[in-house]
């Protein structure tokens, strides 16, 4: 049975909104009327066409977080034995979010009208990647949907935690630094013009140190509204170069040869596309698909280039070990893993060992570089900042020495 999104009005002249199952609209309508309800506008929940469903739904309606609990709320449904149109209508009733009420009613509306679970995801692309739906679509054929959703539960959440884990680990040293940024600027553009002031009449020979400083404070005023135009315009170029492929390619691959952020960048990758393989290839997903949707997630375009060319290699019959040893931008121990687990006939479970191991690196280098970047910051802020003071002071201690 269709929903029907509607606008109406109750008995106090106050305007309700909400959905409501029905045969057809007029129907609705008398729904709504039985209810004290005087309707205003009735449409129907279900979309004929893909591209009509994605302009309504423009904007994200799930986070990375709210995803994660809807699947594990429906692994847990199906899991159940829940009917699917019914798990969707418990589901479509708890929500207190109207436009995550309207998704899920048009997912209900869908499989209803008999397209399975997969296909009604694929009319909401933005909310549901190729992997979830490739994922969802073989547990529907193997019959094991709500283990499926609680494997995808899994792997959503675990992606989330490490995702949120390195994004922390770096928010501090990134805020020491825009503040110690700002207080240099100031610094500059107010305490040393007016010290500079006082010492204009002096006809006593500044320190070298004063000097200089002088000299930068008169650049940052006069010049630095300059410097900032240049260094917007120059990461507004930066941002639009990077939409062509090949620019970005090289970039990325530039990013991975940097000391530190380069090894977090590659192990982040590496456990994000080791752990989508083994969730595909463990819900019976071919290994070619599988393949190429755990290359797809890579947000390194130079690995996923590396992931896409040991896709070839495994499609002209090399073992996916072999296909992953050749390409160093992947972690050794992928391989290594890939290997036994291709020996032992356990692909899966070795695949995910792999990226649990790599995940949890990812996160003792992202702690580590945070434990060790913060105290460095704050030190050499404060170096900056007692530069800055004895350069003011010293032109002081001068004239004390001079008196005495």
């Amino acid at each position: 049975m269709p929903a029907y999104k509607f606008e109406a009005l109750d008995a106090d002249g106050k305007q309700k909104n909400g959905l409501v199952e029905a045969d057809n609209a007029k129907a609705a309508r008398a729904q709504l009327r039985a209810q004290a309800l005087v309707p205003l506008e009735v449409s129907i929940v279900q979309q004929a066409a893909n591209d009509a469903v994605a302009s309504r739904f423009k904007r994200r309606i799930f986070n990375g977080t709210g995803l994660a609990v809807w699947t594990r709320q429906m692994a847990g449904l199906v899991g159940s034995g829940l009917p699917l149109e019914r798990a969707l209508t418990a589901l479509m009733e708890d929500s207190e979010e109207p436009r995550q009420r309207e998704l899920v009613a048009h997912l209900r509306s869908e499989v209803n009208s008999g397209n399975t679970f997969a296909r009604a995801l694929a009319t909401a692309p933005r909310e549901f990647d190729d992997v979830y739906r490739a994922v969802v679509a073989a547990g529907e054929q193997s019959g094991a949907l709500g283990l499926v959703l609680e494997s995808m539960a899994d792997d959503l959440e675990a992606r989330q935690q490490l995702k949120s884990k390195v994004i922390g680990a770096m928010l501090y040293p990134a805020i020491v630094s825009l503040i110690a940024i700002v207080i240099v600027i100031a610094l500059l553009t107010y305490v040393v013009p007016q010290v500079a002031g006082v010492y204009a009449g002096s006809k006593r020979t500044l320190p070298i140190l004063t000097v200089a400083m002088l000299a930068l404070s008169d650049f940052v005023r006069q010049w630095g509204w300059l410097v900032a135009i240049a260094a917007v315009a120059g990461a507004a170029m930066l941002s639009w170069s990077l939409r062509a492929d090949a620019f970005r390619e090289r970039f990325d691959a530039f990013w991975l040869k940097l000391p530190l952020v380069g090894r977090l960048a590659r192990g982040y990758n590496a456990a994000r596309f080791a752990g989508t393989l083994a969730m595909l290839a463990g819900a019976g997903v071919p290994i070619l698909k599988a393949l190429q949707a755990a290359a797809e997630t890579q947000s390194n375009r130079a690995m996923r280039a590396d992931a896409m060319a040991a896709l070839v290699q495994v499609r002209e019959g090399a073992p996916l070990a072999n296909a992953m040893a050749s390409k160093k931008r992947f972690p050794g121990l992928l391989a290594m893993f890939a290997r036994l687990g291709e020996q032992t006939g356990t692909l899966p479970k070795m695949l995910q060992r792999a990226a649990d191991q790599l995940s949890g690196e990812v996160q003792r280098r992202a702690m580590a570089m945070a434990t060790i970047l913060e105290p460095l910051l704050i030190g050499v802020m404060g170096g900056v900042v007692l530069v800055i003071m004895l350069a003011v002071l010293m032109p002081i201690i001068q004239l004390n020495t001079w008196v005495r």
